[in-house]
């Protein structure tokens, strides 16, 4: 049976399951590189490994491609990186369920934006809510060291937050007129090259086979799974329902960060947690179409 009969047996919610566990253990993963190189550099390594995997499954260059096409899907690429090397900056800061939830502030926005609802005003106001009891009561902020890398951490996840969203307005405008694992795939081709200069260069660990193996896997299963299952799920169940299930992602995060970093999240991150999931939720039926998972 091929791979493709496989996943078409599974149901749709169980593979979403899947590529979110699979983007967590893969934060994870990452998390463990960051002693040997800095997370931006774990992070360039992640848009390579994807690259390569996504042009030797995709092949692109099978299709027309436009310089208009190619500007767009560059931008797309760009903002894709740069996300996730705020997002890995955060990590090497904050919990990992913690910095999930704070960046699902920006998706939400996005979702709400323009919108008078009673829903979208309530979806926003969860959302702030959420990042507040996570930020001042959820943190240690009591706890001994400075004080500077939670602030830098808080300040990279609302910063992904806010190219998530601008992410997701890209990602819709492309998935609405081309293939999206091929915009993928060039994209994030394009990116990795344009951030070479400021990833390449502290990237001499992964020379270790132990080391190349760990980056492999954490381009593999926090990027190729997800972007590939989530164009199954999105098909099979639709924008909304897809969008709802979001609002498991930081839950399953924290999950992750218990399991597998010894995270153990506080009163405050669980409330702020919860809040923000209620967020996702409620901006469920508002949201645009994502091209792919999110940035972790």
């Amino acid at each position: 049976m091929s791979t493709a009969a496989v996943i078409h047996r599974v149901p749709a919610p169980a593979l979403f399951v899947v590529a979110g566990v699979c983007q967590y253990v893969g934060a994870a993963l990452a998390v463990g590189l960051f002693p040997l190189m800095p997370p931006h550099t774990v992070a360039w390594l992640r848009a390579l490994v994807c690259a390569v995997v996504l042009l030797a499954l995709v092949r692109p260059w099978r299709q027309r491609w436009t310089r208009p096409m190619l500007r767009e899907t560059a931008l797309f690429g760009v903002v894709l990186v740069a996300m996730n090397m705020l997002f890995y900056v955060a990590i090497d800061y904050l919990p990992l369920g913690a910095a999930v939830a704070v960046e699902f502030a920006g998706p939400v926005a996005v979702a709400a934006w323009g919108s008078r609802s009673v829903r979208a005003r309530l979806s926003i106001g969860l959302a702030a809510f959420g990042v507040l009891a996570i930020s001042l009561v959820g943190l240690r902020w009591d706890a001994a060291g400075p004080t500077t890398g939670l602030l830098l951490g808080l300040g990279c996840a609302l910063a992904a937050g806010a190219a998530w969203g601008l992410y997701m307005v890209l990602g819709g405008r492309i998935v609405a007129q081309r293939d999206g694992l091929a915009s993928l795939a060039v994209g994030t081709a394009i990116a990795s090259l344009a951030f070479a200069p400021i990833g390449a260069p502290w990237a001499g660990p992964v020379l270790s086979l132990p080391v190349l193996g760990v980056a492999v896997a954490v381009g593999v299963l926090s990027s190729v799974i997800p972007y590939v299952l989530d164009q199954v799920t999105l098909k099979r169940l639709g924008t909304s329902t897809f969008a709802l299930l979001n609002a498991l992602l930081p839950a399953s995060a924290t999950v992750i960060g218990l399991i597998a970093l010894a995270q153990r999240p506080s009163a405050g991150e669980l409330l702020g947690l919860v809040a923000i999931s209620a967020a996702v939720a409620l901006s469920s039926s508002r949201r645009t179409t994502p091209l792919a998972p999110d940035a972790v």
